[in-house]
């Protein structure tokens, strides 16, 4: 049993689990009063709120993300049908913006904006004197409270909160700073001005210990790792000097800020170690201005060249769709500059409109319109309308299922082979067949997809079935699978074609009239 119940639903997320434990971590003396319970977006509202009141808890603590809002909500409704006299306590960064008018501040007590890492244990400590009945004056709290930004160095570092499951089952989220130092109008951490550094050696100590424990997979939350070098470089240098096998860290870096004390550094990692992650988001330098981005992108290109021609690293770098002033051609171009670049992930991420942003200057001069419910996704625009926006969206999850699953490295190439293609459109052509046969991308099967090109390369592009078959085998073995691709057989293929299940009755039904029989 708990008097305060911090919990998050999918804390698998970026954030959030990390979030509950900073704000254990700086409970003081009531932490021995709370506990942090944590849950996955697939379960239903009646079990979460079952777990939630099987602790008999005082005060509940929700951390509220975009992609956690909708299911949030409805738990707390259903909490608050159950036992309306339970204080339910609101963070994070969907309700810390634009906070009026939404249902799940509506329904709760309190709402903390902003980094409550400080701020919940001090109303915390108000709420449980009033509940226990402490003899003193009673402070009124009002509803909405905006928190301080708190200087890392006076945060309780909560990693000594990882559990031994956490560190085995895992990715370990860290931070060495917090905010960013650029104004990109899409973006939250734009708002967080100045970047504010944790102090260097109380951080590497709690790595150590962690490192000690038996951890070995680190994703840093810093925006802009690689910003201050003398940090990023004693960072570097703490991993390398303690680097063993299956370590891996990944980073969020600045993609044209890569000196050469950083670069001999990064050069001494092994293979795979290290992953970077890069915001390019566009090369269009008209659609730049229009969002406040800056980035020099002949240093950014020269740098991301060096990274794949000698070192290691695990790139993934990140485009969006949909920002004001980029058309398709635009942003196809700069899909294939991109993609000649290397990197061995690309991620096409839909423009969102989040709460607190100023994206929304754009609206009337570039026509944006979002959807009404998270994750606030670009509907259309100006430039590009609905139809093309939702085959860009397919081509997104297309490119994850084939481009990025590193399952089709030989094989993909052969979509755009063509001399002087464009991988952009001819991906795009292969998305667009490839809903119209199977009527969505979602939930298909690796030996499904494998077919599905085998039959779009060497039907709708005609290319020779001895090159196609041998590239998808390659592909295929390459990733350690012993069984063989059974639709390259000709004869397997005709078998399927005489075999009709035309007035079977469903599986299920099936089985019982076998049991019946």
């Amino acid at each position: 049993m708990s008097d305060i119940l911090l919990t998050t639903l999918n804390a698998r997320y970026i954030h959030a689990a990390f979030g509950l434990r900073y704000l254990m971590a700086n409970l003081g003396e009531l932490q021995a009063r709370a506990s942090i319970l944590e849950f996955d977006i697939n379960q239903r509202a009646l079990e979460i709120v079952e777990s939630i009141l099987a602790r008999e808890p005082r005060i509940v603590g929700f951390g509220v993300y975009i992609w956690n809002v909708i299911l949030t909500t409805e738990v707390i409704g259903l909490l608050k049908r159950l036992r309306p006299e339970l204080v339910v306590i609101l963070g994070g960064p969907e309700v810390s913006h634009e906070i009026a008018g939404q249902e799940i501040v509506r329904l709760a007590d309190y709402v903390i904006a902003g980094e409550a890492d400080l701020k919940f244990a001090e109303v915390c400590r108000v709420l449980i004197a009033d509940i226990d009945g402490l003899p003193g004056e009673r402070v009124k709290l009002p509803k909405i409270m905006m928190a301080d930004l708190p200087a890392l160095d006076a945060l309780a570092l909560p990693y000594e909160l990882y559990s031994d499951h956490d560190l085995a089952h895992r990715v370990l989220y860290v931070e060495a700073s917090r905010g960013c130092p650029f104004t990109c109008e899409f973006c939250l951490s734009s708002l967080d001005v100045p970047v504010r550094a944790v102090a260097l050696e109380p951080f590497l100590a709690a790595l150590e210990r962690l490192l000690a424990r038996g951890a070995k997979q680190f994703k840093f939350v810093d925006r802009t790792f690689n910003l201050n070098l003398n940090t990023t470089r004693a960072i570097l240098g703490f991993f390398l000097e303690r680097w063993r096998d299956g370590l891996f860290v990944h980073f969020e870096m600045v993609p044209d800020r890569l000196p050469e004390q950083i670069r001999s550094l990064i050069a001494q990692f092994p293979p795979g170690g290290l992953q970077f992650e890069v915001g390019i988001q566009t090369f269009d330098e008209a659609t730049s201005r229009n969002i406040s981005r800056r980035q020099n992108l002949p240093k950014l290109e020269d740098n991301l060249r060096f990274l794949r021609a000698e070192t290691g690293v695990h790139i993934h770098a990140d485009l969006i769709v949909g920002l004001p002033g980029e058309d398709v051609a635009s942003f196809a171009r700069g899909f294939d500059r991109l993609l000649e670049l290397g990197p061995q992930e690309i991620q096409v991420g839909i423009l969102k409109r989040l709460r607190g942003t100023p994206i929304i200057r754009h609206d009337a001069e570039w026509e944006m319109v979002y959807g009404a419910q998270p994750p606030y996704e670009i509907l259309r625009n100006k430039l590009i309308d609905f139809p093309m926006m939702q085959r860009l969206r397919r081509f997104a999850r297309g490119w994850d299922l084939v481009g990025n699953s590193g399952h089709f490295s030989e094989t993909l190439p052969l979509i755009w082979a063509a001399e002087g293609a464009s991988p952009f459109w001819c991906f795009l052509r292969f998305t667009d067949w490839l809903t119209l046969r199977l009527g969505k991308l979602h939930s298909i099967a690796l030996v499904a997809l494998a077919e599905n090109l085998f039959a779009f390369l060497t039907g709708e592009l005609a290319l020779p079935r001895e090159q196609v078959v041998a590239t998808l085998e390659r592909d295929w073995h390459g990733g350690v699978r012993r069984e063989r691709l059974a639709f390259l057989d000709p004869q397997t293929v005709a078998r399927r074609k005489s075999t009709s299940t035309a007035g079977a009755p469903p599986k299920r039904q099936a089985r019982h009239v076998a049991q019946n029989a």
